[in-house]
């Protein structure tokens, strides 16, 4: 694949079982010669923001949850944020969207968002999904994954047990049960 998927969706495929990705979405925030990065979109915890970053910050009384974000450095938080003021001068992965994992990104924003209300959207994600170098073209060849063009709209809007089936859809998957067409009544 010579084209980045910075910035776009992969929707986990039907046979994909990989427990670690089975019906999941992520959002690529990263693709280079190095390999790539993505944070999966649909899977909130039970551990809220709050609990997770209390003891380095006094933070205000939020309870929003932190997302799996993938098996990778499972103790590392990522945030996505549509805060251009609190970007770092990072380039957004989508227009809008920027990343952030450093202790000062995390307290701008989540102070930010307690101050700006729903002007200031976020999410936190512990962990990160990878790939090296090649590994993941293989896998979308191979029909593991589903690309889709990635929108902000979903990763803020969206009920995240529902962006799976939803965005399968959309990506024209539809369930090998439970064919979206019609089969010819010839074949029968």
């Amino acid at each position: 694949m010579t084209d980045s998927v910075r910035g776009k969706y992969l929707i986990a495929g039907h046979h994909l079982k990989d427990p670690n990705f089975f019906r999941t979405v992520v959002l690529m925030v990263e693709d280079n010669d190095g390999g790539s990065m993505g944070l999966v979109v649909n899977r909130p915890t039970e551990v809220e923001v709050r609990q997770a970053i209390a003891e380095h910050f006094d933070l205000p009384e939020l309870d929003e949850p932190v997302y799996y974000g993938g098996p990778v450095e499972p103790e590392a938080l990522f945030v996505l944020h549509n805060s251009v003021e609190n970007s770092g001068g990072e380039l957004p992965i989508l227009p809008g969207l920027f990343v952030g994992n450093s202790a000062e990104a995390f307290e701008q924003i989540v102070k930010s968002v307690a101050a700006n209300g729903d002007e200031m959207r976020y999410r936190v994600f512990a962990g990160c999904a990878g790939w090296s170098p090649g590994q993941l073209d293989g896998e979308i060849r191979r029909g593991d994954w589903h690309l889709v063009e990635g929108e902000t709209d979903l990763l803020f809007s969206a009920d995240p047990y529902d962006a799976w089936d939803r965005m399968i859809r959309h990506a024209g998957d539809p369930h090998p049960f439970f064919p979206d067409q019609k089969g010819n009544p010839e074949w029968n």
